[in-house]
């Protein structure tokens, strides 16, 4: 087991514990700054970077996994914030490459289809790009690509993290 998959693993152990007094600033790259080009894999397993998504119009950034309790949580206040801002805003989920494979992510979306674009980051790219602690951490970025909120855990407000993502000048 690589450094990188025991301190992933150690996060999402201790994640609970500061994902619920964890402000919005307090996890991730700060509030402001602009996350490095990322190469993750498409649902067809072709490289593609995030950076498509990014600086272009607003993006909400959710990393999750397959087997993510939190997650499975987020998901109702993911797809309503979807639901009002589709139009506007660029919905990516990006599966993390711990216990899970491009096969595993594939077959969940068939049988829990969500209007999310999903890629997997098997090489942890954007995992450092964001410095995500664990799973279940949403990030949303402006239309310049700047992150205006970061943070984690099932009862974030993910239709206030998309209004200021809009609102961001």
């Amino acid at each position: 087991m690589s450094l990188r998959t025991v301190l992933f693993l150690g996060a999402l152990a201790f994640g609970p514990l500061v994902a619920g007094s964890a402000a919005a600033q307090d996890i991730g790259i700060p509030l402001g700054t602009v996350p490095a080009a990322a190469d993750v894999q498409d649902t067809s397993g072709t490289t593609v970077s995030l950076a498509r998504h990014i600086g272009r119009r607003p993006v909400v950034v959710e990393f999750w996994a397959t087997w993510c309790q939190t997650c499975a949580a987020l998901l109702p206040r993911m797809e309503a914030a979807h639901g009002r801002y589709g139009s506007q805003v660029d919905f990516v989920v990006v599966g993390v490459g711990v216990n899970q494979n491009l096969a595993t992510i594939k077959r969940h979306m068939q049988r829990h289809p969500s209007p999310f674009t999903y890629y997997f980051d098997r090489t942890g790219a954007a995992v450092r790009a964001f410095e995500a602690p664990a799973t279940g951490v949403i990030f949303a970025l402006d239309a310049r690509g700047r992150v205006v909120y970061a943070g984690a855990g099932e009862a974030q407000d993910v239709d206030a993290a998309v209004r200021r993502a809009l609102s961001s000048r």
